[in-house]
């Protein structure tokens, strides 16, 4: 679910043609925000993904994303944790993340306490905002009474919930894990608090070249909101099961820059550590390594230290990535 498509066709569709998501923000008014582009989800409809009209009214903009990802996913793999399905309910988990979790309704609510008072607050206030919310639906709604763990970890959180259902699965915790992200914040305070820190881009005369990673002119990234799902599932249970497999993960590296907090260590070393353990985990040499998909956040400090830690560690195999 992306602004550039809500299923996998149209999006690589139009990924494959260079269509750009980003234009000038439509679903709220951006008077007086230093940023007045994202990239929105669009034609957005919750029924196609058989979710129901209370249930769309009642949840944040970001579950409701991440549900419909997940239904996808779900179906194509044709898993089924049913009576009579083809796995384990206690087998089957939901590692689903958001870094910032219910942005819209947060504000909602907190804008009605304060203008009219505590009383009028939702009773649906705090389980619709949580970050863990969205796990949660999945499950329920899929069945998976396994492992249900949401990642909370800024833009790693979809990577990181990866690699924790790599690791639950590896090690025998289950057999199969929807894994993933979310994230609606594309609000007033979302957009005025990444502008207060100068990260997102302001280029409001040209939207469609403002996110431009590793380019001399960059000026931030931009904000934007969408979902993602894939499973993950124990080799040999996919195969019994005559599973479509689309690729291996066979390593995952984990650490943390320990530096500052917003901006990385600026030799990149972060990053690079958890590049070589991922390498070291899935036992290949560097040169069997052919794409990496950068954080490439087009801000000034970011873009140079993940390109130092991608020179450091491939060296002159880095210029054929």
């Amino acid at each position: 679910v992306s602004p550039i498509g809500n299923n996998v066709e149209t999006f690589w569709e139009n990924l494959c043609e260079g269509a750009c998501g980003i234009d000038f923000i439509k679903s709220m008014q951006t008077e007086g925000l230093q940023s007045n582009i994202a990239g929105e989800v669009k034609d957005f409809n919750p029924a196609e993904y058989d979710i129901e009209p209370a249930f769309a009214r009642k949840q944040d903009r970001f579950t409701i994303f991440a549900v419909a990802a997940a239904w996808q996913a779900v179906r194509e793999a044709g898993l089924d944790a049913s009576e009579n399905g083809n796995i384990d309910p206690m087998r089957y988990g939901v590692y689903v993340g958001s870094g910032i979790g219910g942005f819209t309704t947060q504000e909602r609510e907190s804008a009605k306490m304060l203008t009219e008072g505590p009383k009028w607050v939702s009773p649906l206030f705090i389980p619709t905002m949580i970050a863990n919310i969205a796990a949660g639906n999945i499950a329920i709604r899929n069945n998976a009474c396994g492992p249900c763990l949401p990642v909370t970890t800024a833009c790693s959180t979809s990577t990181h919930a990866i690699g924790e259902a790599y690791r639950a699965i590896k090690h025998g915790y289950a057999d199969a894990i929807i894994a993933g992200g979310a994230e609606a914040a594309v609000t007033v305070g979302g957009v005025a608090g990444f502008s207060a820190m100068r990260a997102i881009s302001t280029r409001n005369d040209d939207p469609q070249h403002a996110s431009r990673p590793y380019d001399k002119n960059r000026d931030g990234f931009v904000i934007a909101e969408g979902a993602g799902a894939l499973i993950f599932e124990e080799y040999e249970h996919a195969k019994a099961r005559g599973a479509h497999i689309y690729a291996e993960l066979v390593g995952i590296g984990l650490t943390a820059d320990a530096y500052h907090l917003t901006a990385s260590d600026p030799e990149g070393t972060g990053a690079k550590n958890a590049m070589q353990l991922a390498i070291n985990e899935a036992d290949i040499s560097l040169e069997q390594v052919e794409y990496i998909n950068t954080h490439g956040t087009s801000t000034p400090i970011g873009d140079i230290a993940e390109i130092k830690a991608i020179q450091d560690l491939f060296g002159q195999h880095a210029y054929d990535l």
